[in-house]
């Protein structure tokens, strides 16, 4: 991991009975980063039963990557996930751009920012 790397960390709350709506919307999001995204380096979803919802947890290689991400994958998807499920919070760790984070503001992820301070990878 490079100094240009984002990490966001997210949750979607499904409502009542439609968790398995979600994580099916959540699928086709995965296929659709893996195909049209070279820069989303990973995606990983859970889905908690319990709190009937999905974490996810999103790799990118560079500001660029997340902003293709946002401005195309994610935007496809929103309207059909804020139909049955709400938002956030979501967590972004890295280098993000103002702009980016403006635009985070406007979709109303209830975002929240982080500079990587220090850590390695194995």
């Amino acid at each position: 991991m490079d100094g240009n790397h984002i990490t966001v960390i997210y949750k979607w709350t499904a409502q009542p009975g439609k968790l398995d709506e979600l994580t099916t919307i959540y699928r086709g999001v995965t296929d659709a980063m893996r195909e049209n995204e070279p820069g989303a380096e990973a995606v990983h979803i859970y889905v908690s039963e319990a709190d009937n919802a999905l974490y996810v947890r999103d790799e990118f290689r560079d500001a660029g990557a997340l902003g293709f991400h946002l401005s195309q994958t994610a935007a496809a998807h929103f309207p059909s996930l804020l139909a049955i499920a709400t938002p956030g919070p979501f967590f972004f760790f890295g280098e993000v751009p103002e702009e980016l984070k403006q635009a985070t503001e406007q979709m109303q992820l209830g975002a929240e920012f982080a500079s990587h301070t220090a850590g390695f990878n194995r």
